[in-house]
């Protein structure tokens, strides 16, 4: 601290903050020298004429950064990044892209329109470390330096103004995958799934944690259960092997005949008591375990999904109806697709690829499946608005999908959260929901993000929103909500977060009341996500606090 750049011309608090790697680093993005001198110049006209406006202060926080006038030479040299600092520090492009605009760029936050000028005091130029990387506002910036902040943002930016976001331009693809209920992760969390309706349908209060392993003749379960119920597991299980297709030993697995291992305890009385202890008290139970969950919606389509995975999970549900109803009988129940979209911005424009493998017997040539598959599967699943060449098309890419399911691949319950939920687009808690009673937070409160997120976009105050909540075990309220707009909202964030805790239940007592989640609901959402989905069972999925949000927020 207090090294200088280049002698007297500079001292500063945070050299991870400086002036020269953020420069050298928008100048390596930018590729163009000649595009920072006019910046560097208005530098130091701003500067000119002007001592000791940045004054070191030994009680300022360590992300502050401090200047005294400095030459233009010295500011070319940062600028260039032929003036090196101290060894040891240099910073990656990751911890710099805060970059100080408002003190290098010349155009200080104080130099608004409409602001006295003159030196602030230090706590004006002490910047906030947990207030983000957001940009300098546009109108405080000159000619010079707006350019090369959105050139900045764009490139080296997670985070954009609203007036980019709507404005963007950039293009991109991006993808997303979904898979069958024959798959053999899906198969597990079909059955974990199955087996925690067979307890909620006798009682509503059962404590589950069903873990499920398959494989070629076997299905294993084994977990927690509290109950009072009386259920017969195997069954339960071969029920559901026999429902999704597995009903030919030829596959690998059949559930007529396969092997069932049941290993089921109690739930832990060290978890029990921290949940269980406020409801004997009369107040809302606590959270079944700590953890964070997350919930999107975004006007990419009418569910408020993002377009890939819904795409992906439509091409499935068309290629497992054709195999249910007997459309061609040489399809077998595991499947995977995968959808590539073109963005401008948030946008999506275009088609670009889609791949989808399905199993099939070894009775069939390619031909016979690409043909089939592409006109009867693919081709109606895609909006022809957004089909506007033909896309690529990769189908059983590699030749042959005779071994598939259990006896291709063991599965397990857990292992497709991805598909579970917003294919890659909104972020992940990563805490699987199948087999898991509404008490388990890693289910109830990602549905309540999730019916969150969705209200907020369906209320028009955004036209995206990522909502997260967090839990501690055995206390009922969350630590922390959190919403982002993502540059998108009509409102500010801050106070979208007062509107959640003021309209939505975030109890896992409260959730699971307002949502109905003690009912035997939960195997269906264990295959073709569980969200964007119509019927009365995906409570989640309704918008009927829209309204009031939007009245809240006027």
């Amino acid at each position: 601290m207090g090294s200088g750049l280049g002698g007297k011309t500079a001292s500063y608090q945070l050299p991870r903050n400086c002036l020269r790697p953020w420069l050298s680093t928008t100048e390596k993005l930018s590729c163009r020298k000649a595009a920072i001198l006019p910046a560097v110049w208005a530098a130091f006209q701003s500067f000119k004429g002007r001592t000791n406006e940045f004054r070191s202060a030994p009680e300022a926080k360590s992300d502050s950064i401090t200047f005294n006038r400095p030459t233009l030479p010295s500011l070319l040299r940062i600028a260039t990044g032929s003036h090196s600092p101290r060894a040891g520090w240099l910073p990656s492009a990751r911890k710099i892209r805060i970059g100080p605009l408002n003190a290098v760029l010349s155009f200080a936050p104080w130099e608004a329109p409409g602001r006295p000028t003159g030196p602030p005091n230090q706590s004006t130029v002490t910047r906030n470390r947990h207030s983000g990387p957001g940009p300098v506002a546009e109108e405080r910036l000159g000619n010079y330096a707006l350019p090369l902040q959105r050139q900045f943002i764009q490139l080296n930016s997670p985070r954009r103004s609203k007036q980019q976001v709507k404005g963007e331009d950039r293009s991109y693809l991006f993808t997303s995958e979904s898979v069958s209920m024959g798959h053999p992760d899906k198969l597990a969390d079909q059955i974990s799934d199955g087996v925690l309706d067979a307890l909620l349908a006798q009682d509503p209060l059962s404590r589950v944690a069903c873990e499920t392993m398959v494989t070629t003749g076997l299905a294993i379960i084994a977990g927690e259960i509290t109950t009072k119920s009386v259920v017969n597991y195997q069954q339960v299980v071969r029920d559901v092997i026999n429902e999704v297709g597995y009903t030919d030993d030829e596959m690998g697995i059949c559930g007529k005949t396969c092997a069932v291992l049941v290993s089921l305890d109690s739930q832990s009385p060290d978890i029990a008591q921290g949940v269980n202890s406020d409801a004997a008290s009369g107040k809302s139970i606590g959270a079944g375990d700590q953890g964070l969950m997350f919930g999107f919606a975004c006007r990419d389509t009418e569910e408020l999904m993002p377009l890939p995975i819904a795409l992906s999970h439509r091409i499935i549900n068309r290629v497992t109806e054709a195999r249910k109803h007997g459309e061609v009988p040489w399809l077998r129940p595991d499947s995977k697709s995968q959808v590539t979209v073109e963005y401008h911005g948030f946008t999506p424009v275009r088609i670009d690829t889609v791949v989808l493998s399905t199993q099939h017997g070894p009775e069939v040539d390619q031909k016979t499946i690409h043909d089939f598959v592409r006109e009867h599967v693919i081709r109606p699943c895609l909006p022809a608005n957004l089909v506007k060449s033909e896309p690529t098309y990769h189908i059983n890419p590699t030749g042959k999908f005779v071994v598939g399911g259990p006896h291709g691949d063991c599965g397990l319950t857990g292992r497709k959260i991805i598909v579970d939920t917003y294919g890659g687009w909104g972020r992940h808690g990563g805490g699987a929901f199948s087999g898991k009673d509404p008490t388990k937070v890693d289910r109830s409160a990602a549905y309540m993000a999730r019916y969150i997120a969705k209200n907020i976009v369906a209320a028009g105050l955004a036209d995206r929103c990522e909502v997260q909540l967090a839990y501690a075990i055995g206390v009922s309220e969350p630590v922390s909500v959190y919403v982002d707009t993502q540059g998108s909202g009509l409102v500010d964030d801050a106070k979208l977060c007062k509107l959640v805790r003021d309209h939505f239940p975030l109890s896992p007592s409260g959730i699971i009341e307002h949502l109905q989640l003690l009912r035997p609901i939960f195997r269906a959402t264990a295959a073709g996500g569980h969200f964007g989905r119509t019927g009365d069972s995906f409570t989640w999925e309704k918008t009927d606090k829209a309204e009031d949000l939007a009245r809240a927020a006027s």
